[in-house]
């Protein structure tokens, strides 16, 4: 493509290329006459031959200059075809595009009518989301504030626990409360498993010692001391120990802590003649009392030779339930005689009220045959009454009598009432 100020030259075309050979020819030609017009100065003698030869060449350039005028007309005209083409192709583009604008507007339409209902469609489908969302929210919200108002409840318990615990850990600390702590809580247990008076605390025995507890049993096997003991610092000192030789100097110091208290009831709480062959040690800790049986059963077996037997407090329970048992057999025994006596007076009482029945129902007999008396008297006397309304009066004479013996059993009847 060549473009000539408004006019575009197509290489392809043979008009434009013909056109283009013959400019090329003439500029040739222009340039050989320049050539020539040059050699006029050299060669004026040139001969006719030359001048006729410059004839037919101004001739041949006469006759180029119509055909280029000619090629020119002709492609104006081809270029003239070429530009009603050109605007026919541009308005059959013109109306493609607005056919094909026209098919993407209605279809962008129909994508935005599509894409509202689906924003739509989700908007609601959120909104039910987030609705139900909400409610699930409070719902949660509602539990959690129950369930924190649960937990702050629990936490006072816990801090007043805690304050119990430090409370306890003072008692514990010092050897004084710490027996006073054994002392209450074996209190307690006894008062639950015995009745006041078969119980009593702080006793004094004859050789001055004063026991936390004596169990009032009947010989045998007597009365039985109850003492309680709280080895605590030898069992934290096992506890806390890191060593191998602090556990073992920990576990000596426990076994001579169990052992001093064994003997000191043995020689205290055992008086022949006034308690029983034997006395309890009461631990009021189930840890102790396990780490003893578990860990030092020698201790034990020495406490059965002393006959001191150590409980903890759920074994203490068991064992003044089985107390309870024997106390209740022992009073019953003693209540035996007096049981009998209330028996026979109430065998005697039972008797008499058969004999009174029997006298009732024989006054119930006597009255039954004397009412039925009465029944046949009243019955005669209904058909003497019947006679007499018929003025009958042939057998009023014997019927007289009966009716004296009617009147006689209802007098009878009256006086024994």
């Amino acid at each position: 493509m060549i473009q000539i100020g408004e006019t575009t030259l197509n290489l392809s075309d043979p008009l434009t290329l013909a056109l283009l050979i013959g400019v090329g020819l003439a500029v040739l030609i222009v340039i050989l006459l320049i050539a020539a017009l040059r050699g006029v100065s050299r060669a004026a003698h040139a001969s006719e031959p030359l001048i006729y030869q410059m004839d037919q060449m101004g001739r041949a350039v006469e006759a180029l200059g119509r055909g280029q005028e000619q090629l020119t007309g002709g492609l104006t005209s081809v270029s003239n075809a070429q530009a009603n083409a050109q605007a026919q192709v541009i308005q059959s583009m013109e109306t493609r595009l607005a056919a094909v604008q026209q098919q993407m507007t209605d279809r962008l339409h129909e994508n935005a009518m599509k894409t509202a209902r689906a924003l739509s469609d989700v908007q609601e489908k959120v909104n039910q989301q987030l609705q139900g969302g909400s409610e699930k929210t409070t719902k949660s919200l509602t539990e959690l504030q129950a369930r924190l108002a649960t937990i702050d409840r629990a936490q006072e318990n816990i801090t007043k626990l805690s304050g119990d615990v430090l409370s306890l850990q003072d008692i514990l600390s010092n050897k004084q409360t710490r027996g006073a702590f054994g002392e209450i809580q074996l209190t307690d247990i006894v008062s639950k498993a015995l009745p006041k008076d078969s119980y009593s605390l702080q006793a004094t025995l004859s050789n001055g010692k004063r026991a936390d507890c004596l169990i009032h049993l009947p010989n045998p096997p007597g009365p039985i001391v109850i003492d309680a003991k709280f080895p605590l610092e030898a069992y934290e000192a096992i506890r806390n120990a890191n060593s191998d030789g602090e556990t073992r100097a920990a576990q000596q110091a426990f076994k001579t802590s169990v052992r001093a208290h064994i003997k000191a009831i043995s020689d205290k709480y055992i008086l022949e003649g006034e308690t029983a062959d034997g006395a309890l040690m009461f631990l009021p800790s189930e840890a102790v009392y396990a780490e003893l049986h578990a860990n030092f059963p020698e201790i034990v077996r020495e406490g059965f030779s002393a006959r001191v037997w150590i409980v903890s407090p759920t074994t203490c329970m068991a064992t003044l339930n089985t107390m309870r048992a024997i106390l209740k057999d022992a009073r019953m025994r003693e209540q035996a005689g007096a049981i009998r006596s209330t028996l026979k007076q109430l065998h005697r009482d039972v008797e008499l009220v058969v004999e009174r029945v029997q006298k009732l129902d024989t006054h119930f007999d006597q009255a039954r045959r004397d009412i039925e008396g009465i029944g046949t008297a009243a019955e005669r006397a209904g058909k003497r009454a019947a006679r007499l309304d018929n003025f009958d009066f042939e057998e009023l004479a014997p019927e007289d009598t009966r009716v004296e013996d009617a009147s006689a059993a209802v007098a009878r009847l009256t006086m024994r009432d």
